[in-house]
């Protein structure tokens, strides 16, 4: 397979790509062409198709399709001036090549968490722990390959599962450090603290907001399932609960972050910082990653309101 990234000006290309987006545009001429923005694990590539006629077969965004074209180079971007397009049959493509993922193995991160699960102490909070991550394969399918994110951290397959896993490991380390720190809370809390994602955020190749994510919001999505289950489990102690759901309320840490709650317990304020860092941490190394070639500094990055750089000792 010929990735985007590999790609070189004036070669000529047939390859079978995600189509992200398609625009129907007019030239200065009145000319109807496509305007597509095309995808692969590797990144995005802008395509053109210019003339309609032919072997341009008809397809939609969202869809894998086969193209011929040549690579050429518009505002020092490469660019793919495509000829023919077919949408791509069953068999021919795996989605695993044209989503972005996890580095890390799934099935590896995944026992990690368990393994989380397996040491919480806490009768409650281990029973609420396994409805979500034991007892529920449903919610295992889908906590699995779901984003974290539609764009800006951890916005691949496994993202959420990948996310998750780092801030209840980091949690777990500072727990060790602080014993002030309620651990098997900080755990649990850590573990559920973006399950409202699942709902917030739907599946590739879409990856975009849901109506109900719209509308509530991960952290109170998140919020009132965690409730829900809780009240499921019985004798779940009342004050026990209402920590742990201000724990979720409140991991944004800011009101202008998104937090209906500013944290107002130890555990509540280090599961606000640690999420944080994971996500500026990932940011920066996608940020690195995306532009790997480029020497020096590699432009201002929103979220960590920032320029940035790689280590160069």
């Amino acid at each position: 397979m010929r990735y985007i990234k590999e790609l070189h000006e004036g070669e000529n290309i047939s390859e079978i790509y995600f189509c992200k987006s398609k625009v129907v545009a007019k030239t200065k001429t009145d000319k109807t062409y496509y305007s597509l923005v095309l995808q692969d694990k590797t990144g995005t590539i802008d395509a053109k198709v210019w003339n309609l006629s032919g072997g341009i077969d008809h397809f939609e965004a969202l869809e894998y399709i086969y193209v011929d074209a040549q690579v050429t180079v518009f505002n020092n971007q490469n660019q793919l001036n495509v000829s023919r397009i077919r949408r791509a049959r069953e068999g021919e493509y795996e989605v695993s090549e044209y989503m972005p993922c996890s580095p890390y193995k799934t099935e590896d991160m995944f026992d990690s968490l368990l393994k989380l699960v397996a040491d919480v102490e806490n009768p409650y909070l281990h029973d609420l722990l396994s409805a979500f991550f034991v007892e529920n394969e449903e919610i295992v399918k889908e906590f699995k390959k779901h984003s974290a994110a539609k764009s800006v951290h951890h916005g691949f397959i496994g993202g959420l599962l990948h996310h998750s896993l780092f801030v209840a490991k980091n949690c777990e380390f500072l727990a060790k450090q602080y014993p002030i720190l309620k651990k098997d809370l900080l755990i649990t809390a850590a573990l559920l603290h973006d399950i409202g994602k699942l709902k917030e955020i739907s599946d590739f190749p879409e990856n975009d907001y849901t109506d109900e994510g719209q509308l509530l919001g991960h952290i109170v999505i998140g919020a009132m399932w965690i409730g829900g289950e809780c009240d499921k489990i019985q004798g779940f102690p009342k004050k026990l609960r209402d920590e742990l759901l201000h724990c979720i309320l409140s991991h944004h840490g800011e009101y202008e972050y998104g937090s209906p709650k500013k944290p107002a317990i130890i555990e509540a304020l280090v599961l606000s910082f640690v999420d944080d860092l994971d996500a500026k941490v990932e940011t920066f190394t996608e940020l690195l990653q995306a532009n790997e070639d480029t020497a020096g500094w590699r432009g201002f990055n929103r979220l960590l309101d920032s320029n940035g750089r790689k280590t160069e000792s």
